[in-house]
């Protein structure tokens, strides 16, 4: 083991939180390249663009509880997590690099049809990472005892990994969109294997919490997840019905799957108990609010800057994703080890994650008014990237605390559904409504409503002590 490792310094820190980075990073290059390559270099339609972006929600519905429930249960190549992390890199690099050749690849296959490619190049990045990014979270709680080291665990996670997403933005900002795709293919597959094999797993996971006789069978498993079965019957239907041509002219499904939700989430919210799955679902419905918000401004907002810049050139517009988005995780990467952390010690985790989102809240009320204004949206973009921070570090900490630790992996990759389903939903149900309203500033009033429920819904979760 080593020394830093034993003594759970700051450079440790840093090297555990690489693994996670390599996937972010994979992730920052394809919201910063995905729609930008299939809108100007393929022509593909807004709503095509949010089909192939829905493929991945589906690969991480099954693929982050499977890694996680098996991680759990095997032992190999010196590590539960360690050898999902090195599989998940290669094949994420391998799929970063294909990105930029769908058009290529779809002529070797004799395939007309370029969304088809796309999506199953989509699907891949995204299976790929939901292979590694479960475990990557899951070692931090692994090798860190619950409480304060195990939330700066979380926070450095993001801090690191942030300080790279601004990199990754900041390469298509200065250079372009393909120079970032290949750099990252090759840090993604250097920070997937390298501190991997530096780090050691516990071969027999310590019992640190008084939730660790909670364990999950199918029947748990399914109520774990309560607050999310609208959202689980909506996606799948409106897949099945964008897939087969069919119509969404009645909206009988949609509006018995909204009924669902909503009763489902606040009969969460509204629990006394203070068992685990009470409070497991109640952080699902919190957190799932939040990444209706991200998710919306990820995939659509490309269409609210071309609006707003009519006369920039289609490498211009990238640029300005791009710096967008970088001043967006360069607020995320600062925030989280810098003020987040110290500020969790005093007034709590699900406090600071609450006035976070709050924060971000306002951001997203600016750009509904402000947004076409560059410099304008620039700042409210860096103004919102104080919820992004707490949005990918707080809530692991948080549900880290609530559950047993010997399944954590499992909890994780139930705990990331409140991720995929909205993103599924996101780019199902919302890319529908923006391709079909003129004004792209809806954009951002769906972010706002939702980042605002979401911050009401994080008060209702009761703090740990520990």
């Amino acid at each position: 083991m080593l020394e830093a490792q034993r003594n759970l310094n700051t450079p440790f820190y840093v090297l555990l939180s690489l693994p996670a980075t390599a996937m972010g990073f994979a992730l920052a290059v394809q919201i910063s390249s995905l729609s930008w390559i299939l809108t100007t270099q393929y022509g593909l339609d807004i709503h095509d663009v949010g089909l192939v972006w829905a493929a991945g929600p589906i690969a991480g519905i099954v693929g982050q509880v499977l890694i996680g429930l098996l991680s759990d249960k095997v032992w190999f190549w010196g590590g539960r997590r360690k050898p999902f992390i090195f599989i998940g890199g290669l094949c994420a690099c391998l799929m970063l690099l294909a990105m930029p050749s769908i058009d290529v690849i779809a002529d070797s296959l004799g395939i007309e049809a370029i969304l088809g490619v796309a999506i199953a190049i989509a699907l891949g990045l995204d299976l790929s990472i939901n292979i590694s990014f479960n475990p990557t979270r899951s070692v931090i709680a692994d090798v860190t005892p619950a409480g304060v080291k195990r939330t700066k665990g979380f926070t450095w996670m993001q801090t690191i990994s942030g300080i790279f997403g601004v990199m990754a933005y900041g390469i298509g900002a200065i250079w372009n969109n393909y120079v970032l795709i290949y750099i990252g293919a090759f840090l993604v597959l250097f920070f997937s294997i390298v501190p991997a094999l530096l780090i050691e797993e516990p071969r027999e996971l310590e019992v640190d919490n008084k939730n660790s006789q909670q364990q999950l069978d199918i029947k748990n498993i399914v109520l774990a997840i309560q607050p999310l079965w609208g959202l689980v019957i909506y996606c799948f239907y409106a897949m099945y019905l964008r897939l087969t041509g069919g119509s969404f002219s009645v909206f009988y499904v949609e509006a018995v799957c909204l009924v669902m939700t909503i009763f489902f989430m606040v009969k969460s919210l509204m629990t006394k108990k203070r068992d685990v799955l009470p409070v497991f679902r109640k952080i699902c419905t919190a957190h799932s609010l939040s990444w209706v918000a991200v998710q919306s401004m990820f995939v659509y907002m490309i269409a609210f800057v071309q609006q707003a810049n009519p006369a920039l050139e289609d490498v211009q517009i990238g640029q300005v994703m791009s710096m967008s988005f970088l001043l967006f995780n360069a607020v995320g990467a600062i925030v989280p080890a810098f003020f987040l952390e110290p500020c969790s010690r005093i007034i709590g985790r699900v406090r600071t994650h609450a006035a976070s989102l709050a924060i971000m809240a306002v951001g997203y009320a600016g750009l509904i008014i402000w947004g076409e204004h560059r410099w304008v949206l620039y700042v409210l973009m860096a103004l919102c990237g104080i919820g992004w921070g707490a949005i990918v570090s707080l809530p692991f900490a948080i549900v880290s605390q609530q559950v047993n630790s010997q399944q954590m992996g499992l909890f994780m990759g139930l705990f990331n559904l409140s991720v995929v389903l909205p993103q599924l939903f996101v780019s199902l149900g919302v890319g529908l409504l923006v391709s079909q309203v003129a004004d792209k500033s809806v954009i951002f009033m769906i972010s706002a409503s939702a980042i605002a429920l979401s911050v009401i819904a994080w008060l209702f979760v009761k703090e740990e002590t520990n």
